[in-house]
């Protein structure tokens, strides 16, 4: 298919995908969460890349990563046409990102991996396919450091993830953005991109871990055969 189906939880923003004028809402905590789930149609845009100065630095030591530095993984998630599973975020709505969260003290990061794409997404039909094998390192804009300070009540430099390429093995309706419930939803709408999509529109400090990320995974993300 041509274009990216996008599921609509509710209406908050303009797609930068629709033609449609989405209604703005100020608060997004005051958001009814009852609405229906509504898939549509949006054509491919030609995506420009940015340039961004932001350093990634990598560590190949699975036991020592930098200090300061809070541990996460992230999740790319694929489904059969290879495209890649990114959402827009709550609190920065014209933000879409992979699926990413902490890793718990003493859990694996394959398992947390699972869970938090579980937690964020709702899905539970997924094979590890891949893994990035070390961490990659991102520093938070001093803006970003201050606001999460405050959130988490602990002053992190950035955060070291462990990336995964996970296959979606289930059907659509499985994913639910307000995942399983045992955490607060993070996102808003939800796509298939390619990761030219997916870089373009993050923000800007995680463009470098994208671009890195999405190159190891490289070999996984070509298609066999071209679209319909």
């Amino acid at each position: 298919m041509g274009g990216m189906t996008l599921c609509q939880r509710f209406l908050f923003c303009t797609s930068p995908f629709s033609h449609q004028r989405l209604q703005v809402v100020a608060n997004p905590t005051l958001i009814s969460w009852n609405y229906p789930c509504k898939f549509q149609k949006f054509t491919n845009q030609p995506l420009l890349c940015k340039r961004s100065h932001t350093a990634v630095s990598s560590s190949s030591s699975m036991e020592s990563p930098p200090e300061g530095y809070r541990r996460n993984v992230g999740v790319c998630l694929i489904n059969p046409s290879k495209k890649i599973f990114a959402a827009s975020r709550l609190d920065i709505p014209d933000a879409w990102q992979m699926p990413q969260g902490g890793i718990d003290e003493g859990e694996d990061p394959r398992n947390a991996a699972m869970r938090e794409l579980r937690e964020e997404t709702g899905v539970a039909s997924a094979e590890v396919l891949a893994e990035v094998p070390y961490w990659v390192t991102y520093d938070f804009p001093p803006q970003v450091r201050e606001r999460l300070k405050i959130q988490w009540g602990s002053d992190w430099k950035g955060q070291v993830q462990k990336w995964f390429l996970l296959k979606f093995t289930g059907k659509e309706e499985e994913i639910n953005l307000l995942g399983d419930e045992t955490a607060k939803a993070e996102f808003g709408e939800w796509s298939w991109m390619s990761p030219d999509q997916v870089v373009e529109l993050a923000v800007d400090f995680k463009k470098p871990v994208y671009r890195e990320v999405l190159t190891v995974f490289a070999p996984h993300l070509q298609n066999d055969s071209p679209e319909d």
